[in-house]
């Protein structure tokens, strides 16, 4: 029973560090701000266009960076929620036998 516990602790650790590994993106105003994250939702890059920058104001650059983040953001909850379901399945098809199924 614990080694298939410990196996699953394992797996989601595996997991873990794959995300770390995908890059998602964020962007807004066609690429003049571009947010780049990983899976596991840790910002890695942020990009702004020079020409956009000194047009820019104070408050739009704050809200389109915001707008940018927050999209990063859910397509790395998405990458993630798929990846965990997709192990999820592998995990619990292993786990079955502790519960003598």
């Amino acid at each position: 029973m614990f080694d298939k516990l410990f196996a699953a602790q394992q797996k989601a650790e595996e997991i873990k560090k794959r995300l770390d590994t995908i890059s998602v993106f964020g962007e807004v105003e066609n690429g003049a701000i571009k947010i780049t994250a990983t899976a596991n939702k840790a910002i890695t890059g942020i990009s702004i266009d020079e020409e956009f920058l000194k047009n820019a104001d104070k408050e739009e650059l704050e809200e389109l960076l915001l707008t940018a983040i927050n999209k990063a953001m859910a397509s790395a909850e998405q990458v993630s929620a798929a990846e965990m379901q997709a192990s999820a399945q592998d995990m619990l098809g292993g786990l079955g036998g502790m519960f003598g199924q």
